[in-house]
């Protein structure tokens, strides 16, 4: 266990901020001894994937755990299903390419997403018509209290829209310590209807695509759109997509006749984006912070020097503009500590 650690290398946005204790843990016994070991009942947890859903705008006055848990396991169910399980310090990305290389179909729509596996339930992750509720069976949680192994199954997660019961009244009670998914091994459902995958397929000259072929189209989009981390800190969308009523929508497109939205029942997604854009924020730069030039949606850290509180400042000025333009109010899909 080290004391007075910097985080800056465990979060995408590149901030400075430092935890009281850190320690590295890569088995469930040696998680479940630090636990035991420390004041943990008394001290702050934190517990860091790949710290890219999080924005530190102070230091971490706690123990900092850094789950390193790896492993992948399979199991068939059926001709055309199997059961795939990842623990949680996989990286995302990598675990999706590992599913493709062995034909598994039903995560390629969610390539490039940064972050580990054990986090991906937390806020139901999703891209391009795809979230992890589609494809999720269950999950193994450490519940911090009994420190006790509990399952969780999809109806036990609560998933909503970037959502799960983890970001509720489950948030600080239970970390993730593997996921299972149900993939398809032949019969896959290809999903080129959301977004530019069409367009982009059309590029590459492919008319009849397989999983592997939606996963290049959804990766050579995130790449036109959306900076590397490593490059350039960002945690990728800042914000989640405002839904609202529909009477509320169809007030707006009076005002706004360009506006877009996407239905559903009585209620309608706004892509925040464009909110965010309209309000003449893409590319802008106020001292280390900007909106991205090819993506309003990801505010980065444009200098490297940029502190956690100076990107919290700077979303909430968007969120006080896109809130006085249209009667929206923004919401966070970044983690505030």
């Amino acid at each position: 266990m080290q004391e007075n650690f910097s985080l800056k290398p465990f979060n995408t946005f590149g901030v400075e901020a430092k935890a009281k204790y850190f320690v590295e843990v890569n088995t469930v016994e040696k998680l479940l001894e630090t636990l035991k070991h420390s004041n943990s009942q008394t001290l702050p947890l934190l517990f860091l994937g790949g710290g890219s859903n999080v924005l530190f705008t102070k230091d971490f006055e706690g123990l900092a755990i850094k789950l390193n848990l790896k492993g992948i396991s399979e199991d068939f169910l059926n001709e055309n299903e199997v059961l795939v399980t990842a623990k949680a310090g996989e990286n995302w990305h990598e675990f999706v390419i590992f599913c493709l290389n062995k034909n598994y179909g039903g995560l390629e729509n969610l390539s490039l997403i940064p972050g580990n596996v054990g986090t991906s339930p937390m806020q139901n992750i999703g891209a391009y018509g795809t979230e992890i509720k589609d494809i999720f069976v269950s999950c193994k949680v450490l519940n911090l209290e009994t420190l006790e192994i509990e399952e969780f199954d999809i109806e036990k997660c609560r998933f909503g829209y970037r959502d799960s019961i983890f970001k509720q009244e489950g948030k600080g009670k239970y970390v993730i310590l593997e996921v299972s998914f149900r993939l398809t091994r032949k019969n896959h459902k290809i999903k080129t209807e959301y977004g530019a995958i069409k367009s982009e397929l059309e590029n590459l000259g492919i008319t009849n695509p397989t999983i592997q072929d939606v996963s290049k189209a959804v990766i050579n989009i995130r790449q036109s759109k959306l900076p590397d981390p490593k490059k350039l800190g960002n945690a990728g969308s800042f914000f989640k997509n405002p839904t609202i009523p529909l009477a509320q929508f169809e007030d707006l497109k009076i005002k706004f006749e360009n506006i877009q939205g996407y239905p559903n029942g009585n209620f309608v997604k706004v892509p925040a984006g464009w909110l965010i854009e309209q309000c003449g924020w893409k590319g802008k730069q106020i001292g280390n912070v900007a909106s991205h030039q090819l993506q309003s949606l990801v505010i980065i850290n444009a200098t490297g020097n940029a502190s956690g509180k100076e990107i919290y400042d700077f979303s909430s000025l968007i969120i006080d503009s896109v809130k006085e333009k249209f009667g929206i109010e923004l919401e966070r899909e970044v983690n505030i500590l």
